[in-house]
């Protein structure tokens, strides 16, 4: 039987490369109480040739806690490789391991891992059995896109993650070769639930706090994921309107922390900001109108200093 899961509720932070590292993950589990937001994951950490050193792992961890638990995401092609990283992951803090096997990135391609692996249905099994075997009573869950050009593994994904021992499956509802197109089928994820026994969670356009409960009911899944929503609206799983101050002051707080703990450069500050701005709509800060003016502001001091501005009104 697969281990519990220690999600506080079904609506989870999605692992956004460059994105859910400490800084903004925390921030958005600070801003969401935990019967709202049930857990987050990090970004993933790339396992190629050795294994993870627990330092790296540490530092993908953080160092606060939350009552929402914060999953340590692995992605790689080797399972001796992963398992032995899965098992460090536990060991520094980690309540569970999730698997990645739906980046599309050329690099994850080129390596085999991430979706790379959607062709593989047998090879997936073998990973997150690896992974099980490894990490004792700790839960592992696996995370897959719809197929790798089409959809017509997605059962037989499904059900090798369940035989590996995963006790949750995510389903992102694209294709490797849909990439983040806007249109989606949430009916794949429902699929998915009729295929395994195991929880599903569903990931894909989840857009309002109310599409959360929507893509829940509509599938079947036991929990929905928001990934690039979240990014505009940090407080989409509370469901509340943030004011424009509280919105500017978000992004205050995110540069601070981002110079503190990367000693990151104000340039590359603005850029992390600039990241978030390309999708933001919580406190109407950004009207669409004016959101080209925003990204083209060239100066990081002025960037800054307008957000504080916004922040103190």
């Amino acid at each position: 039987m697969p281990a519990s899961l220690p999600f506080t509720a079904p609506n989870l932070l999605a692992p956004m490369e460059g994105v859910t590292e400490p800084c903004f993950r925390d921030l958005v589990l600070a801003r969401n109480p935990p019967e709202r937001l049930g857990g987050a994951f990090t970004e993933f950490a790339r396992v190629i040739q050795i294994p993870l050193p627990r330092r790296t792992l540490r530092e993908h961890l953080g160092p606060r806690r939350f009552a929402a638990p914060v999953g340590l995401q692995l992605m790689g092609s080797e399972p001796e490789q992963v398992a032995v990283s899965a098992a460090r992951a536990i060991e520094v803090g980690a309540p569970l391991v999730d698997l990645n096997f739906g980046c599309p990135a050329k690099g994850a391609l080129q390596s085999c891992a991430g979706s790379a692996l959607l062709r593989e249905p047998r090879r997936v099994e073998q990973l997150v059995a690896a992974c099980v075997a490894a990490v004792g009573e700790a839960p592992v869950t696996a995370k897959i896109r719809a197929g790798y050009d089409d959809t017509s593994l997605l059962e037989e994904l499904a059900r090798a993650a369940e035989e590996g021992g995963a006790a949750m499956l995510t389903v992102h509802c694209r294709t490797r070769a849909e990439g983040y197109c806007e249109a989606v089928d949430w009916g794949r994820i429902a699929r998915a639930v009729a295929a395994v026994r195991i929880p599903v969670c569903g990931n894909g356009s989840v857009r309002t706090h109310a599409d959360l409960e929507r893509m829940r009911q509509e599938t079947g899944a036991r929990y929905a994921m928001v990934g690039r929503a979240a990014l505009g609206n940090p407080w989409i799983f509370s469901g509340r309107d943030a004011t424009r101050a509280e919105a500017a002051g978000f992004l205050v707080e995110y540069a601070a922390a981002l110079h503190e703990r990367y000693a990151m450069r104000e340039v590359g500050v603005a850029g992390r900001i600039k990241q978030l701005l390309a999708f933001w709509t919580a406190g109407g800060l950004v009207a669409e109108e004016e959101r080209r003016g925003w990204m083209s502001m060239d100066s990081a001091p002025a960037l800054l200093a307008r957000l504080e501005a916004l922040r103190r009104e």
